[in-house]
Parts: structure tokens; sequence; C-alpha cells
């Protein structure tokens, strides 16, 4: 039986710990292919015995999350809110703290704060208790460990001083109380600090969520864009978004597409044009037929392809992972050395010392590590994708930020791939009219794109018109026709000549009429996206199956000095792997022709149109096939990595300085929990910043 993909929505994942404890479940399940992220609250897996389902969802509901139906429409209860807990916690904490200040006898009463601070250690271990069980049951302990067992200590002692009547200095119920409700409020920031790096997503997903109009036997009919089928006809009118991928059928408007391609300038759309669901219609209306729905939309793709690079760890998190998961068994035992020490050895008092041992456990912050990797990736990718740029792999940020060469193809890439007449060189009786109408004459009969540009170009010519009784093309070759007096013409590509600038050659009943030089037109920016990477010390290459000569000319115009022209698909191959044993290699092609180039490179680029954008062979799909967006993924993916590195940084650094000025008595426990709170919020707060951030 074949494997199939099951796609769970799980609530209750807040870290990166969380996510690695539901991992290490499925892998000992022996399921495959597991995905899990806590940020979109999604976790698949391929498994070939779907029976396994039940016990598999009882697993991860065992471990403390929840699964539902679909985490969009999933209402929290009130009493689960993290929110609500903080408030009803921030309530009974407040008087406790306020008893440290003022002078009012009741509040110092060891009965009173006992009760201030009972509904607070009661919503402490239910939320961190149940977490930091299902973590230890689950193999790999998170933060909630450090948080119960700190908070548990200071009420217990506080409760055995109140029990025994030892006096006020026994009593840290204040301390209890404000742990858990200061780590509360770390992570109601938290959550909405992950809910922004993740908005790319959703706000892309809410593009599907719209009506159409499908025409039907007696008028026509409002329906959810997720109810069209294959073959509906819509009607779309203006300030309508266009609800699923199609083909106009008749009508004309402009369409804003920048959604998906990043530019601006909307885009007209007449009878048989492809049109992208979300993309929005600033002008006219169109009738169309759908074409692509559902999962195989542009934009879904889009979504899914996003979805499974927010997941895809970059080498640089595995150290991350690695510190994390063994993390909280070194700080558990950091804190009891510490109190050890101190009791037996420093000769503190009980009090003392077990107010050591609590900071070190409320200081320190498994979480700042587990998220710094997966929030600067969503934010990246979120913002690469407004760019219209589609990374299919968090890994890839890496490998393009420590590039060391650029190839690129050069039709379509470098050049626009529409072709101008440079030259006709008419041979002796015969007119240019003539030659001119010929030529148009057998080229409207391809689909070919140097045919569409020949077209295009000598229609507004002065010619002879032609009339052919029939034109063939033979690939690879070019076009025969025979004309209604019988005569034959083949138009193709250059024998003769030995002069490279003429690509064509044009014959009737095999005597030469003609020979055509026809060259591509080198985009505008090239020249500055070559500068670009010579100044950032990325080696620019030309890698093509174009003539020699050609490629020289081009690569001279724009600066670069490494060609290689004339090369089939399986010679760019061994182009590429020569560059690779050098250094990181980003191979920049239109996807078809150089797909398995784009596969052997270490990121493959495809320059492409939306229509594309399934191209699996790239690792990137720039949907905006100006060679600018080339710059702008370099520039995301580099302060991307940055931007990791610096929170890996702050997360190590902040324990590293924390735990011993913890454990040598300098911190308060309360001031503990507070900064440890804060420490996500300022690793989240970094990669946030990336979202406005000017890159260059």
């Amino acid at each position: 039986m074949a494997e199939q993909l099951v796609e769970l929505n799980v609530t209750g994942m807040h870290c990166n710990n969380c996510a690695m404890s539901i991992h290490k479940l499925l892998e000992k399940k022996g399921l495959h292919d597991i995905l899990v992220s806590f940020a979109s609250e999604e976790v698949k897996f391929s498994t070939d015995d779907q029976q396994v389902l039940p016990e598999v969802i009882k697993g991860i509901e065992s471990l403390g999350f929840k699964v539902v139906d679909d985490a969009a429409t999933h209402q929290t209860k009130f009493y689960e809110k993290v929110e609500n807990k903080f408030i009803f916690c921030a309530i009974f904490t407040a008087p406790l703290l306020l008893h440290m200040f003022l002078p009012w006898s009741f509040l110092h009463n060891p009965i009173v704060q006992l009760l201030l601070c009972l509904p607070v250690f009661m919503v402490g271990c239910l939320h961190f208790g149940k977490s930091a069980y299902s973590s230890v049951k689950g193999g790999v302990p998170n933060m909630d460990v450090l948080i119960f067992i700190g908070s548990s200590s200071a009420f217990i002692y506080s409760l055995v001083g109140t029990v025994q009547n030892l006096g006020e200095h026994y009593l840290f119920y204040e301390t209890c109380a404000t742990i858990i409700t200061l780590v509360l409020l770390g992570n109601v920031l938290e959550k909405r600090s992950v809910n922004q790096t993740t908005s790319a997503v959703k706000d892309l997903m809410k593009f599907q969520q719209v009506n159409a109009t499908r025409v039907i036997k007696n008028g026509t009919e409002i329906i959810s864009a997720k109810d069209v089928q294959t073959g509906d006809i819509l009607l779309v009118n203006e300030g309508d978004q266009i609800p699923v991928d199609g083909e106009v059928l008749s009508g004309d408007a402009s369409v804003n597409e920048s959604m998906i391609t990043g530019e601006s300038i909307p885009v007209t759309k007449t009878k048989y044009d492809k049109i992208i669901g979300g993309t929005i219609i600033q002008g006219g209306n169109l009738r169309m037929m759908a074409t692509k729905v559902g999962s195989n939309s542009v934009l879904s793709q889009i979504i899914s392809l996003m979805k499974k690079a927010q997941a895809a760890k970059p080498p640089v998190q595995k150290l991350g992972d690695k510190v994390a998961a063994i993390f909280v068994p070194v700080v558990i035992g950091i804190a009891i050395l510490t109190f050890v020490l101190t009791y037996f050895a420093g000769g503190a008092g009980l009090q003392q010392s077990l107010m050591n041992a609590i900071a070190v456990l409320v200081i320190s912050c498994p979480c700042a590590m587990g998220l710094a990797t997966p929030t600067a990736v969503m934010v990246g990718l979120g913002r690469a994708a407004k760019n219209g740029i589609l990374i299919k792999g968090g890994d890839t940020i890496e490998a393009v930020a420590n590039a060391k060469y650029v190839l690129f193809d050069k039709t379509g890439t470098l050049t626009t791939g529409k072709f101008g007449v440079k030259d006709i060189k008419v041979e002796p009786g015969f007119e240019l009219e003539w030659i001119r109408g010929v030529i148009v004459a057998i080229e409207e009969r391809s689909n070919h794109p140097i045919a569409r540009s020949l077209v295009k170009e000598l229609s507004s010519a002065p010619q002879k018109k032609v009339i052919l009784r029939s034109a063939v093309e033979e690939k690879g070759l070019g076009m025969r026709a025979i004309d209604i007096d019988g005569n034959n013409y083949f138009l193709g590509t250059a024998k003769l000549s030995n002069n490279d600038n003429f690509n064509l050659s044009l014959y009737k009943n095999q005597s030469l009429m003609a020979q055509i030089a026809i060259e591509d037109t080198i985009k505008s920016e090239a020249a500055g996206l070559i500068a670009q990477l010579k100044k950032a010390g990325v080696t620019p290459v030309l890698l093509s199956g174009d003539k020699a000569s050609r490629c020289e000319a081009v690569a001279k115009s724009i600066g670069i000095k490494e060609v290689h022209a004339e090369k089939l698909p399986e010679d760019k191959l061994s182009v590429v792997d020569v560059y690779r044993k050098k250094g990181k290699t980003i191979m920049i092609g239109d996807g078809i022709n150089d797909s398995p180039a784009l596969t052997q490179a270490d990121v493959g680029v495809s320059m492409n149109d939306a229509s594309h954008i399934a191209i699996q062979s790239a690792k990137v799909v720039l949907l905006n096939t100006d060679l600018q967006s080339v710059v702008k993924f370099l520039q995301i993916s580099k302060h991307t990595l940055l931007t990791i590195k610096q929170n890996l940084f702050w997360a190590f650094a902040y324990n590293i300085v924390a735990i011993p000025v913890a454990a040598f008595g300098f911190l308060n426990p309360m001031v503990g929990a507070l900064t440890m709170a804060f420490s996500d919020v300022v690793v989240i707060g970094n990669s946030l910043r990336l979202k406005i951030k000017k890159i260059n």
C-alpha cells in the first residue's frame, strides 16, 4: 500500500521544544517525512497504515497538546487562553508584591499571603506542570520543567514556614506568584510575536477565502471559491478578486498581480490569457473558465512551499536544537549544585541557598534558543514572498548567504528572450520586401519565441504578401513551407555562413534567398546586477548553450569574465560540479531546459512566471523576471542569516552570563523571571525587525 501524507492541526505548541517532543513521539511510532511547525500549528507525516492515526492523535494529546479539525476556526476556551490566565494571576500577584512597599499589616499575614498565592500556584501547576510532565514523558524536557520546579520550591518552602510559624523570613509566596505571572506575560508577548512572524502565510491564505460568481443555466450563483470545480465558468467584475486560476474566455481587464509577482504595474488580460487566483481586477471585467482549483492552484502551491520552507531547518539551527535538548537537565544539575555548594560549603542559610537555586532555574531560557532560528526564517521568507521570491526551504537561506559563485543562463535570464532583426543579407535576384513577406508568412505558423518576435517586428515593415498552402515545424531545425504556386521554402538555423552574426537562413527551392541576423536584447538591469555581485565578493559566470561569439559579446557588455558557451544540458552539469568544488554555487536559469543544472547546484533559482511555479528542480522561484529580484533575494537571505546568528548569540550569551550571576546569589528569583520572560521577546523582536529593516 502506498504511503499517504497526513496533516494535523495541533494547538498548544509555543516553542521549538514542544515541536521536538511531538517529533520524537512520531519517530518512536515509526512514521516518515515528519514535519512539525509550532508557529503554523501543523504536524505532517507519511504512513502506509491509516489505522495508526487514532493512536497518534491520542499520543500527541497525552503530551498536553490538542488536535483540532481546523486551526483557523478553532475557538480556544476562555479559561485556556494564556492572556486570560495572565490577567487572573496578575490580579492576585499585585497585592502580594504591594506588601513589600506598603505597611498594611493584613498583607503581611502569612494566611492572607497563602490565600492570595494559592490561585496563582494552581493556575501555574495546571499550565506549566501539565506541559512539564508531558515534555519529560516525551523525552524532551522543556522550559516549563524549570518554571514548575522553581515556583513549586518557593511555594512549598513558604508553606512549611507558614505551618511551622517560622516567621516572615520563610515566606516567599510573592516569589512563587511573580515567577508564574511574569512567565505567563512572556508567553502572551511570545504568542503575539510568533503570530506576527507567520503573517505572510496568513495574509496569503486570506486571498483564498473569497466568493465566486458561477454561471449556471438560469443565470448566476454566488459560491465559495473552495467550491469551484475545474471547468466552471465564472464572472469577475472590476474590483473583484479572481477566485481561482483559469483562462479568459471573453472580456478584457487590467489585473493587479502584485501579491503574486511583486510587480505593482497592472497587467492587461484578454481572451485566452492565463489568470491567477487571488489577483485583483482593477479595471474591466472578465468571463473565465476555472482550470486549477484547490491544492493545484498557484496560490495553494505558494502557501504549501512557504509552510515547508518555514519548517525546513538550516544547519545553523541544528546547533540550537542540540543545546536546547540537553539544556534543561543541565540547568537542573546546576541548580542542585548551587544549593549544595551554597548551603554546605558556602555556609549560607537554607533560605539563601534555596533562593539561589530557584533563581538559576527561572533565569534559564532554552525557549530563546528554540525561537532564534524559526522566527527569523519565517520573517525572512515572508519578506521574500512579498517581493515575488519563493524560497522552498529555510536551509536554502544559509547556502545563498555563503554563495561564492552565481552561474547565469543567457537567454531569458540575462537577456529578455525577445529577439530583434539586426540585419538581413539579401542574395542577388531577390527583393527585401518579398523576403520579409515570406518570413512573416512562415513564422506566423510557429509558436517559437524567436518566430513570435520576428512576426511582431517585420509586420510593421514594407513587405509583399505571400500565401502559403502548408507549413510544418521541424524540431531543432526550422520551418518548411509550400506556397500556393508549389514553391518550397525552408527557414532555419544558418549553416552556410562563416559569420556568427547571421543566425537564420531562408531558402527557396534549395536556393539561398537571404541570411538573417537576429539578436536578443540584454536586460537593462543586467550590468547593475553583475556589478553588485562583484562588490559583494561573488563571482558571476555565464553558462549557456548559445554560440561562443554571442555569449562573449553579452558577457563583455555586462562585465562577466568567466564564460562557458555552447554547452548542452549534460555539459552544464559538469560545469556546475566544477564550481561547487570551489565554493557554494547558485545557478539561475529559466527553469525548463536548465532544470538538471538547477537541481545540481547548491541553490537553483528559476526565473519564471507564475504559471511555471511548480518547477521542482529549482529551490527558489522568482515570480518577477526583473533581475533586480535576484539582488533582493541575495540581500534578504544574507540579512536573514545575520538575524539568526544575532538571535543565537543573544540566547547563548544571556544564559552564559545570567546562570553564574544567579548561582552566586546576585539575582532575585523575581528579577530572574522577568528577564527570562523578556529574553524571548528580545529574540522575536530582533526577528520582526527584519520585516522593516533597510537591507543592502
